[in-house]
């Protein structure tokens, strides 16, 4: 099993012996026992396992004991700490000091005992030692042998738990950078100051001469290679090609998907490694960079000459491959290493495959009707957002798979053969358009299913700012056949096609569908299923990543008690302030 991060819960309580300390004892070790039964039950790890809790070895009533808890949680892997209490206690003395882990406190609400001024206390104390801490506090009053765990505190120890295992899942893994910067675009331009101060990891660099030396040298498992070629050419559907016939090249078809599949297995071996390869004597290449997200140059000093990575992209962002249902691989289009940040927050916070889109045109119902004569209507009738992408998304973006009769996306280890086999017939390859890819190859196309919810999200690079993300939850919608076509074929009906439409507040960027395209900071999105920007803003504020742009209710946004030292009318600005004022996470 992966050696994931924990997350370490601190029973926190009155430290006066002598009758106080040891009437709480058993309540208080107990309130965290249901916390991390909760944790367990609820939340998984990518690989679907049950996330792991650690609870100190006592409750912790001073210095020496909140000491103890730190070494055991070092040697646990805990990559962020819940502390719990019903009742009072030493406030610095009993905080976690750790400044490169969340923090969060759950004081419970009972007249019995003032756990609420603990947590006041101890939030205090966080704020001056300027480590920023979660509150968790019940609205209602409950009595002191209550041991259930009411709905709105519930959700807020999940809500922290996502976000900070999202965290502590980042840190120490690499963005493997496989080229450069494809077109001058700016995501291209692998920031390190960006991932290791905010996001504790690393950056890998390799030459997309890497490819095809491998290729050439056949350096990747040869029969797992026969395996994926079978599979690739069984289930794969190659559709029409769209290039004038005279630069129609059939006699490469075969050739590009074999090298196509090469390519698969060769940038999966560079991210994560390959024990298979040493047994073959590449016991360097066996090794991998450790990444945890990966991004693709292509364009275009290597599309001018070679096969595009389109099947590849598709293919590890995809739930399932040759060796059956798997969890889904971060890779991002022409290395905008920016989206591939998006995509991983995303992906962490949800385990599900993410859609890399370019977030490409606006259609106003006015030009939809001018162009198609058809009137939209519905969720579209203030216009739609054109996400296609040049390249690639996952399959898992078509929203075949169902549950409930809903079209959704699920957790890899949840998918049904059935599921699998509806993406599939959801998808055609085409072969790749020649003016945008000389080398050929074959690009992805599929329509997402419709009226499925989704958060799209990006993070932007700001000068003398930094990082700051921006969030739009909505919903995908479908449009008629003949009005997609027609669409499709103004830009390029080879590529995937998601219509979306963001929820529209009347307010600011999200007063309409075109502002929001108006206001997007570059040219790509990544695209979650599930409305996650609650969840995306509490990441960010662990990170220290102001949020510049959402629509997410203000009843739903969770983030560290001390933002509202930083101002409660104008959150928008507090979240800044509070973010310069704190710093990177790592810095």
């Amino acid at each position: 099993m992966t050696n994931y991060p924990k997350i370490g819960i601190r029973p926190i309580i009155d430290g006066r012996r002598r009758g106080v300390r040891e009437s709480l004892e058993d309540q208080t070790m107990n309130m965290a026992k249901r916390v991390a039964e909760l944790y367990e039950s609820e939340l998984r790890y990518p690989d679907g396992t049950p996330v792991q809790v650690v609870i100190a070895d006592s409750t912790i009533g001073g210095v020496a004991e909140a000491q103890a808890a730190g070494v055991k949680f070092r040697r646990e892997n805990v990559g962020l700490t819940l502390s719990v209490t019903p009742c009072w206690c030493y406030g610095t003395e009993t905080v976690d000091m750790d400044r490169n882990m969340p923090h969060a406190i759950w004081g419970f609400n009972g007249s019995e005992r003032p756990g609420a001024v603990y947590l006041a206390a101890a939030l205090a104390g966080h704020a001056q030692l300027g480590i920023p801490a979660f509150g968790i506090y019940g609205e209602n009053v409950l009595d002191a042998d209550d041991e259930s765990i009411p709905e709105a505190e519930k959700d807020r120890l999940l809500a922290y738990a996502r976000a900070g295992l999202a965290v502590a899942q980042m840190r120490h893994k690499s963005y493997l950078a496989m080229g450069g910067v494809s077109m001058g675009i700016a995501g291209s331009v692998v920031k390190d100051e960006f991932w290791v101060k905010y996001l504790g990891m690393r950056n890998e660099y390799i030459d997309m001469s890497e490819f095809d030396r491998r290729v050439r040298e056949e350096i990747y498992d040869k029969d797992e290679y026969e395996k994926a070629y079978a599979w690739v050419r069984a289930n794969l559907k190659q559709g029409r090609d769209f290039n004038p016939e005279e630069q129609q090249m059939p006699d490469q078809y075969d050739s590009w998907w074999e090298y196509c599949t090469k390519m698969t297995l060769i940038a999966r071996d560079l991210m994560v490694g390959n024990p298979r390869l040493a047994e073959l004597g590449f016991g360097e290449e066996a090794n991998g960079h450790g990444a945890l997200a990966a991004g693709f140059q292509g364009q275009r000093q290597w599309t001018d000459g070679m096969p595009n990575g389109d099947l590849m992209e598709t293919i590890l962002n995809t739930t399932f491959d040759w060796n059956g249902k798997r969890a889904p691989y971060m890779l991002a289009t022409e290395n905008d290493a920016l989206n591939g940040a998006s995509m991983v927050f995303n992906y962490l916070l949800t385990n599900k495959s993410q859609l890399f889109s370019d977030v490409r045109t606006y259609w106003s119902p006015e030009a939809v009707e001018r162009v198609t004569g058809h009137k939209l209507e519905g969720r579209a009738a203030g216009g739609v957002i054109d996400l296609r992408n040049s390249g690639s998304t996952t399959l898992d973006g078509t929203f075949a798979a169902t549950q409930d009769g809903e079209n959704v996306i699920k957790n890899w280890w949840e998918l049904t053969d059935e599921d699998c086999q509806a993406m599939l017939d959801a998808t055609e390859f085409h072969p790749a358009n020649v003016g945008y890819f000389r080398g050929g190859g074959f690009s992805t196309h599929f329509r997402s299913a419709g009226e499925v919810p989704v958060t799209m999200c990006r993070i932007n690079l700001v000068d003398g700012l930094g990082p700051v993300l921006q969030i739009a939850e909505g919903y995908t919608v479908e449009l008629p056949d003949e009005v997609a076509t027609t669409i499709e074929m103004r830009t390029d009906p080879a590529w995937p096609t998601t219509w979306f439409v963001p929820n529209i507040t009347g307010e600011g960027a999200f007063s309409s569908v075109y502002e929001v395209m108006n206001q997007w900071g570059a040219n790509h999105g990544a695209i979650s299923y599930g409305h996650i920007g609650a969840d995306l803003i509490t990441l960010a504020s662990m990170l220290r990543i102001p949020v510049n742009m959402h629509n997410v209710p203000e009843e739903k946004i969770f983030r560290p008690k001390v933002w509202s030292s930083f101002g409660t009318k104008d959150l928008e600005g507090a979240d800044f302030r509070a973010c310069a004022n704190f710093g990177p996470l790592y810095a």
